[in-house]
């Protein structure tokens, strides 16, 4: 614990107050933070839709820019990792239990209150596919990508350490040693352990409601508390074992179920209807994702009211979350190109994610359209299981579900430990057991008690107010960013096209070649 900086002594501090808080005054809490989180996506939604459009079209740019070839380390270095570790160690920390939680779930939720078109229509059913590729697709990881990518070029390439205030020094210098650097590492520490802890309430729950659902085992905190036990301990163990061994195996594990679970709803599911819609929502994605990008619907309330609650919820919660997802996939991405980086980060995972939701939230709306169980019955953690229930194979693919949300639940937890270890020992890329280990019995101990409170929705509300403050440094980040990697673009010489020669270059190389020509063999 000796190697241990301030910004950890800050945040348990701030963290401590927050929980007395939400404890002793949860109504009072979640109404503050509830008012708080209504008028941020208000006030500021115009400010997060051109902010995330304008770090996606940033990301392209740098997909096709010469400064693509830079590599993510030194210029021989290989990657630490293969493409399907590489792949699925990011793409477990990055969605994980979101996909199985919301999967079925917020597909339905459109397709009965859309963004335009009259609920439980076609027209509500291809929106409500859209609608989620885009809450789930390219803007979302680009938020990820940009933070990932900073933090790795500076880390890797620079020599800096992996704080998030060590990418800002090329533009604010040495005041990122001082108070303003720490500040700035508090905020990014504490997004994460407060996004981690959200999530592993919503694992506890989606676990427990599956048993509830399947067994008759009560849905109730008793239970939750003792998912969240179990669980702790297995990713205290995988966080011991170390990032090579650990996360390694549980995200390639996880890939495997999640692959296994979703061909086996897709065979059981509508298959042909799940085809046709991916494909005609993959095109409607496309065709419309600039028009999406930028509604905001300032002329009606109720079209505006939809916007707040889900495209804009969506964008503050991503930035919330890239301070963690970030720093994760940065420390798993080391010797890649920038473009490779860029194009894995960004394609790679958005596809996987749409088809996932084509598959999952197809079978959801063809079953509540049959009119043999009304899905809206169902809590949203129950709602997955209430539409296997409608198909063969009901009980494994339940089975599979609750495995796939433990092991996705045990890899946040377990890459969570790392990334707050790393934050709070000044970057180091393997912090001590002992701090990961506190990280963990924290980040669980927050979970179980804002689950007893009844505060996971007050936490949800803070989460999102930090998105503010957090997307002013994401700004930052890339400016730094682009400062650095055009320095360096101009040392290297990479341009895209040869750089022209001066007349006398020219000259003297034609000279040498006759010179040469004109040698004795």
């Amino acid at each position: 614990m000796r190697r241990i900086s301030n910004v950890f002594w800050i945040v348990v501090a701030i963290i401590v107050v927050a929980l007395i808080v939400s404890v002793t005054a949860p109504n009072s809490f979640e109404e503050v933070t509830g008012n708080m989180k209504a008028f941020l996506t208000s006030t500021f939604g115009w400010y997060y839709l051109i902010l995330v459009t304008v770090i996606v079209i940033f990301c392209i740019f740098l997909i096709f820019s010469p400064i693509g070839a830079i590599k993510l380390g030194k210029p021989d270095e290989k990657p630490e990792y293969s493409k399907t570790s590489w792949f699925a160690m990011l793409f477990s920390a990055g969605m994980g239990i979101g996909l199985v939680f919301w999967g079925a779930a917020e597909p339905l939720s459109h397709f009965l209150n859309p963004p335009l078109a009259e609920g439980g229509t076609n027209e509500a059913h291809k929106e409500a596919m859209r609608y989620t590729f885009f809450h789930w697709g390219i803007h979302a990881w680009a938020i990820y990508a940009i933070v990932a990518l900073a933090l790795a070029y500076f880390q890797f390439r620079k020599g800096e350490s992996g704080l998030i205030s060590s990418t800002l020094k090329p533009i604010l210098g040495k005041r990122m040693d001082g108070p303003l650097g720490t500040l700035i590492d508090v905020l990014a520490v504490f997004a994460t352990v407060i996004g981690v802890a959200t999530t592993l309430g919503f694992g506890a729950a989606q676990i427990n409601g599956g048993f509830s659902y399947l067994f008759g085992i009560p849905n109730n905190f008793l239970s939750q508390f003792i998912i969240i036990a179990i669980v702790t301990v297995l990713f205290l163990i995988s966080a011991w074992s170390g990032l090579g061994k650990g996360i390694k195996i549980l995200s390639n594990t996880n890939m495997i179920l999640a692959v296994a679970l979703l061909i086996l709803m897709f065979v059981a599911g509508p298959t042909i209807l799940i085809l046709n819609m991916f494909t005609d929502s993959l095109g409607g994605y496309i065709q419309n994702i600039v028009r999406m990008s930028f509604r905001i619907a300032p002329l009606n309330g109720e079209h505006r009211t939809w916007i707040n609650d889900w495209t804009i919820f969506y964008w503050a919660w991503w930035l919330s979350w890239s301070p963690f997802v970030g720093i994760f996939i940065a420390r798993v991405s080391r010797g890649r190109t920038i473009r490779e980086f860029l194009i894995g980060v960004l394609l790679l995972p958005s596809l996987v994610s749409f088809f996932w939701f084509a598959v999952f939230g197809t079978s959801s709306i063809d079953v509540q359209n049959a009119g043999n169980i009304d899905l809206t019955q169902f809590a949203t953690e129950e709602v997955l299981f209430a539409v296997f229930s409608e198909f063969p194979f009901s009980t494994v693919l339940s089975i599979v579900a609750i495995t796939l949300v433990c092991t996705f639940f045990i890899t946040s937890a377990d890459s969570a430990t790392f990334v707050l270890g790393m934050q709070t020992t000044y970057g180091s890329l393997n912090p001590p057991n002992s701090v990961k280990f506190t990280w963990g019995i924290a980040q669980s101990s927050v979970a179980l008690i804002l689950l007893y409170s009844g505060g996971l929705q007050a936490l949800e509300n803070a989460l999102i107010g930090a998105a503010l403050p957090f997307s002013m440094i994401v700004i930052l980040m890339m400016l730094s960013l682009y400062k650095s990697l055009t320095k360096e673009k101009k040392e290297l010489g990479l341009y895209l096209k040869p750089k022209p020669r001066k007349k006398n270059e020219v000259k003297n190389k034609e000279d040498a070649k006759r010179t040469k020509g004109s040698e004795p063999q």
